[in-house]
Order: C-alpha cells, then structure tokens, then sequence
C-alpha cells in the first residue's frame, strides 16, 4: 500500500509539530528547574533527543523557543478572509478564536507554557516587543484585504495598533486570555462603531 504525496506531507507536517513541542516542553522544563539564563541549547537539545544544529533549525535563537510563532500568519489569514460583514475589530476577534480554537490540548498547554515564562525572563521582552511590531505590521497590510480596511497606511497602522493595545493589555502576564480579549475587544469595537 503506497502513500500519498498529501498523506506524507500531513505526516510530515505532524513529525515537524511534535518535535517542535518535544524541544518547547524540555526547554520548559529545564528553564523552569534551572533558569532561563543558565540553561544551555546543548541541554536543551540534549533533554529533547535532537542535536543543537536541528534545535536552531526550528527555532534560531535560544529566545524563540519562549514565542511560538505558529499562530501569527494563520491568525493574519483568518483576519484577512474572515466574513467581509465584520467590523476589523470582530475580524480579529474571529480570527483569534478560529485559531486558538483549533489549538489540540497538548498546543494549547505549550502556548500557556510559552507565554507564562516569556513573560518571567528579562532577556526575552524585546522578543515579545519585536512580536508585537511584527503582527501589528502583518495586519496593516492585511487590512487593505477587509473591505472596511482603508487605503490610507497611516490608518490602518492605527487600527492595527488599537487592536494590538487590546492584545498588549490583555495579554500581558495571562497567557491566552480568552475571556478578558473577548471582552476588550468587544469594548474596542463598540466605541469605533
């Protein structure tokens, strides 16, 4: 029986995600046991059963096992074709909860886990800044596919930037912070209505 090339790249696909979570779940766990600072990518590597050279292939940099930019374009491209009837705000919104809907548990505690000791360790605030600018940039463009999305750049940087204050605000040491997004963004919403 012979597999198909779209059943192999699924396998494939799944094979990347699972030793991306495999390395993510023992660099938790050493940063948590040892700090941040004092883990090494060898131990990393090593407590993952990968090598350093497949551990910088996923990730880059020591900091970007803590920011998990798996869910930065899926979310871009749920905003940009969300129904053309919502506001930009609820396109985010919309947006956001088809992505981290979809999340299987075993993603959605690795993101909690992320998020909770990216927001612990110093070193990594310029990550998440950077992160921030990069979405905040990702959806300017991505307005000019809504149909409420103005043609005007320094507007949509705006728009943007309001809904990234949201995330900012909400997110800020309360990894996926469901209920108080779903709220701001609610708010946010009806005051440009």
């Amino acid at each position: 029986m012979s597999v198909s090339h779209s059943e192999s790249k699924g396998l494939r696909e799944r094979k990347k995600m699972q030793t991306r979570l495999a390395i993510r779940r023992e660099a938790f766990r050493l940063f948590t046991e040892q700090g941040y600072a004092e883990t090494t990518i060898e131990q990393i590597a090593a407590a993952a059963e990968v090598s350093p050279r497949t551990l910088y292939r996923y990730f880059g940099v020591k900091e970007a096992l803590l920011l998990s930019d798996d869910h930065i374009s899926p979310t871009v491209e749920a905003f940009a074709n969300a129904p053309r009837h919502l506001s930009y705000v609820q396109a985010y919104h919309h947006a956001v909860n088809e992505v981290y809907g979809a999340l299987s548990p075993e993603e959605r505690e690795d993101a909690i886990a992320g998020q909770q000791i990216l927001y612990q360790v110093p070193e990594a605030r310029g990550l998440l800044y950077t992160a921030y600018l990069t979405l905040a940039d990702l959806l300017t463009e991505a307005l000019l596919r809504r149909p409420d999305g103005p043609a005007d750049e320094a507007e949509r940087r705006v728009m943007a930037g309001a809904i990234m204050g949201v995330l900012i605000l909400t997110a800020q040491d309360t990894p996926l912070p469901e209920a108080a997004m779903d709220r701001a963004l609610s708010i946010l919403d009806s005051r440009l209505s």
